[in-house]
């Protein structure tokens, strides 16, 4: 959420969208990994699921000192900076970065399913509909906060950069030195 309605203050509401339909695409990704067992596999090779994690939290910590190094101007749509590969492609990278979004499929979803059904099938359609609640929130939420942008000072705006920042560099740092359970 806090990664949507950042791109939305920054870019406004269409930066915001596409920044949560990136982020909704990664997680898609997980729920067929989550069905494919993909989270066994990090269970056994450990070193897979640390690569992974050190991975995120790199991008994690780069995307943080970009919000707290942003000047706290809100850029105008037609003139807004766009990140190398669009807003889509860099909310995917974010949410593929984060293993725990795995982990919690392989690990939550698996509790609902009737094991004399089709065991993938069923992970799917939980799967997917976790998903769908979830653009419907992140999508609010982005647009709640393109609703909030022309409230907002350049100092606001910086303050808040600055709070993402710290809040998305801490959680690439506690994502690198939490421990796989």
């Amino acid at each position: 959420m806090l990664y949507a309605a950042a791109r939305t203050l920054a870019g406004g509401r269409r930066a915001g969208l596409m920044a949560s339909l990136g982020l909704h695409l990664g997680g898609y990704v997980h729920v067929i990994a989550a069905a494919a067992d993909l989270a066994l596999l990090f269970h056994a090779v450990p070193p897979l699921f640390t690569a992974m994690k050190l991975a995120g939290s790199a991008y994690l910590v780069w995307l943080g000192w970009k919000l707290l190094r942003s000047s706290g101007g809100i850029a105008q749509q037609a003139g807004a900076p766009k990140p190398r590969g669009g807003f889509v492609l860099q909310g995917f990278l974010v949410l593929l970065g984060n293993p725990k979004a795995l982990l919690w499929f392989g690990a939550f979803i698996p509790q609902f399913i009737d094991p004399s059904g089709d065991y993938v099938r069923q992970v799917i359609l939980l799967g997917l509909t976790a998903m769908a609640c979830a653009a419907l929130s992140d999508g609010g939420y982005a647009l709640l906060a393109g609703g909030a942008r022309s409230l907002m000072s350049k100092s606001r705006v910086r303050l808040v950069s600055r709070i993402g920042g710290v809040c998305l560099m801490g959680g690439g740092v506690w994502l690198a030195l939490a421990r796989a359970r």
